[in-house]
């Protein structure tokens, strides 16, 4: 050989023609029978995701108990749709009788509850007119309202405008936001990545074999995922499916790129293709394993949680980066061996080829470039990059991450947001969602004048199975009658175990930031007074989600940072270097969201964003952002013991800078990939990640670390006897 590095790992003792035949063989078609059994598994997922926002909240969250106590008032376990229509110039009577055919349409449809819709009431301006309609909630309301809408769209007289909103027609809208995830953001995803592999690789073949792997990976994983949740074993919701489709993909790639990398080192030390899979395959091990243990680590902290939907998202992704660890481990190591050379073809490793690393910082090329510049500016390169990523972190003082309303987690279009506005605009006095409240029937009256007494309260009323409407009205002077077909009808509200339940009507939509400060003024009264008082609803529930989102972003996040630092010390044998590698991530973080933040803000115009959005983005950057510099610090501790650390330092960042380069950019492309579906949470923490993860390659693992490893020599391996050997 031409070289002078000896090879890092011993080859093993050639092992017989057919094991070498039938161990990749056999590999292979284990995958292959993965993949063709898992290939259903897409087809699946929209039968057991779950994307109600309350099935997300805790047990024990006031909106959880409520909803679950509420169909033992109603009888069934219904979701309201507000139907308005609307003509400019005023509803007309050629209007009103298209209006009450479609309230018989509607009646008759299968999925709205028997007896459930109301008849049509005309605003005061004469301009719009309402109805609600009842809708079982265990028969898919989303398709219910749907169908709904398909009516209108065809039988409705011209200019007469028709919106299903409410809770039901917010549902309808985010299901149909995630409509795109088994085919726009895949085929969007695998695209991209393709194409960034075929820039890097300029291969016809080996491309298709990285990303073939993934996708093997990806299908393995929603199989898995399918399957436990048809046993109620894990949840699924249209955004952890999306964010699993994204993290499967980015992180078997960036594996598989780090096996292809030493794969293709290791053809120019070993001549036979069998001794070179095994010498890549133990130098790439401890890298891949403890990257993608890292971030099943950090994912499973998840579980800590309050909000189910945070906790569920946990176990589904590690599930997914267990999957990317086996596949890029053994499928694609099986695929490289039987493909040999070709794969690489027309740039073939040639055996006995010198590696561009062995010449360091005096190589030719970017990366020996950057290796010289660390080399000789390390002090100025490490304090300049620390400067302007603070500098970028400034713009978190501007995040606006108190929560939305419901209505705002759609972007575009959102049937359910217009036709709310037409309600606020036409109906001021009942456009809000009512907030439900349950509590002890020897309390009804005392309950009833807090509510009535309440700013923001517009009217009360009690459940009860005399009323011909389901509900009596309730005022100061307590349970009023109501009128039926034959006049006034006297009623008593209906008691279950104790209990009576009352809807107080708020003057704002029930998703808006106005009627959660009622909610807010009703719950702190009911608590000052001792009665033990439930308060539910959608206001309600976003309150809850809310402070369950907080509660989980102050928890997990040093959680996760914990347990990131406890890895890199037993991976590194060292302090100082996993402490500082850690800061940087944090650093590299901060900055990501300042700037995303400004982009939020000012350039996009979003309305805010969820409280967990900086926890997701926290949790995939540090997790996922940790994963470069495990690559690039077991390189540089691998060549600090047989060059000292200096020499270590620019060796490691000359093999690995193509790679994490790479492997950065593959990532972001996947995860931007997210913002394809019109979904505000995805479309953040799209930004967040993929801006988060090449400011990471771009900066911190190229210049930072390197260039303050440098400057601190072999110090930075403190305590470890690497740190008392010779620079």
């Amino acid at each position: 050989m031409s070289h002078t590095t000896a090879p890092s790992h011993a080859a093993p003792s050639r092992a017989p023609r057919w094991v070498r035949v039938v161990t990749p063989l056999m590999l292979i078609l284990v995958w292959f029978a993965v993949f063709g059994a898992g290939g259903s598994a897409f087809g699946q997922v929209n039968d057991v995701a779950e994307n109600d926002q309350v099935q997300h909240l805790p047990a024990s969250a006031d909106a959880t108990q409520v909803h679950e106590l509420e169909p033992e008032f109603r009888g069934d376990d219904v979701v309201p749709a507000v139907i308005v229509f609307e003509r400019d110039a005023g509803v007309t009577d050629a209007d009103r009788t298209a209006i009450d055919d479609a309230v018989d349409h509607i009646s008759g449809i299968t999925g709205v509850d028997d007896d459930g819709v109301s008849p049509a009431i005309m605003s005061d301006d004469g301009e719009a007119m309402q109805v609600v309609a009842m809708l079982d909630a265990s028969i898919k309301p989303a398709d219910t309202v749907e169908k709904i809408r398909a009516y209108f769209a065809d039988e409705l007289p011209g200019g007469l405008d028709a919106a299903v909103a409410g809770p039901a027609g917010l549902s309808a809208d985010i299901v149909d936001a995630f409509s795109g995830l088994d085919g726009l953001l895949l085929i969007v995803a695998l695209a991209v990545v393709l194409v960034i592999l075929i820039i890097v690789y300029r291969s016809p073949l080996l491309p298709f074999i990285v990303l073939g792997t993934s996708l093997v990976a990806l299908t393995g994983a929603m199989f898995t995922v399918v399957e436990l949740a048809k046993h109620d074993i894990v949840v699924l919701s249209g955004q952890t499916q999306g964010i699993l489709m994204i993290l499967v993909i980015g992180a078997a790639t960036d594996y598989s790129l780090l096996y292809v990398s030493r794969y293709r080192e290791a053809l120019r030390d070993y001549e036979r293709k069998w001794e070179a899979s095994w010498v890549a395959l133990r130098g790439a091990l401890p890298a891949i394993l403890a990257s993608g243990g890292t971030v099943i680590a950090g994912l499973l902290c998840l579980l800590l949680s309050e909000l189910n939907s945070n906790k569920a998202l946990g176990p589904v992704a590690a599930i997914g980066i267990v999957f990317a660890l086996l596949a890029s481990l053994t499928l694609l190591p099986a695929l490289l061996m039987w493909a040999g050379r070709v794969a690489f073809w027309p740039l073939r490793p040639k055996y006995g080829d010198e590696h561009n690393m062995d010449k360091g910082a005096d190589g030719r090329g970017l990366w020996p470039a950057v290796a010289r510049l660390v080399k000789r500016r390390p002090r100025t390169i490490w304090i300049v990059s620390t400067l302007v990523l603070a500098a970028a972190a400034f713009g978190l003082v501007g995040l606006k991450a108190d929560g939305v309303s419901q209505s705002e987690f759609v972007i575009g279009h959102s049937e359910a947001r217009e036709g709310q506005k037409v309600l606020d605009d036409h109906f001021p006095e009942s456009a809000g969602t009512p907030a439900v409240i349950i509590a002890n029937d020897d309390q009804l009256d005392a309950v009833s004048d807090t509510v009535l007494s309440t700013n923001g309260v517009g009217s009360l009323a009690v459940i009860s199975d005399d009323s011909p409407s389901g509900t009596l009205p309730v005022t100061e002077d307590g349970v009023q009658p109501t009128h039926g077909p034959t006049g006034p009808v006297e009623g008593e509200p209906k008691v279950v175990g104790g209990q009576v339940m009352l809807q107080a009507t708020l003057e704002a939509p029930g998703d808006s930031v106005e009627a959660e400060e009622v909610v807010r003024d009703l719950r702190s009264q009911f608590d000052e007074s001792g009665n033990d008082v439930l308060v539910g609803g959608v206001a309600a529930t976003a309150i809850d989600t809310i402070d369950a989102s907080v509660h989980d972003r102050n928890l997990v996040i040093p959680l996760v940072l914990v347990v990131i630092l406890i890895i890199l010390m037993l991976l590194l044998r060292s302090i100082l270097a996993p402490v500082l590698l850690v800061l940087t991530v944090v650093l590299s973080f901060a900055s990501a969201l300042g700037v995303s933040s400004i982009v939020f803000n000012d350039v996009l115009k979003f309305p805010g964003a969820d409280p967990s959005v900086p926890m997701f983005g926290f949790v995939f950057l540090v997790a996922l952002g940790i994963d470069y510099n495990i690559f690039l610090m077991t390189r540089v501790r691998e060549e600090s013991v047989l060059h000292g650390t200096r020499e270590g330092i620019t060796r490691g960042l000359v093999a690995t800078g193509g790679v994490i380069t790479s492997a950065g950019i593959v990532l972001a492309a996947t995860f931007a990939a997210l913002g394809v579906l019109p979904v505000l949470f995805l479309a953040q923490i799209s930004f967040i990640v993929a801006f988060g993860v090449l400011l990471d390659t771009i900066i911190v693992r190229s210049l930072l670390v390197p260039s303050l490893s440098y400057d601190i020599g072999k110090a930075i391996w403190w305590p470890s006897k690497l740190s008392r050997t010779l620079n």
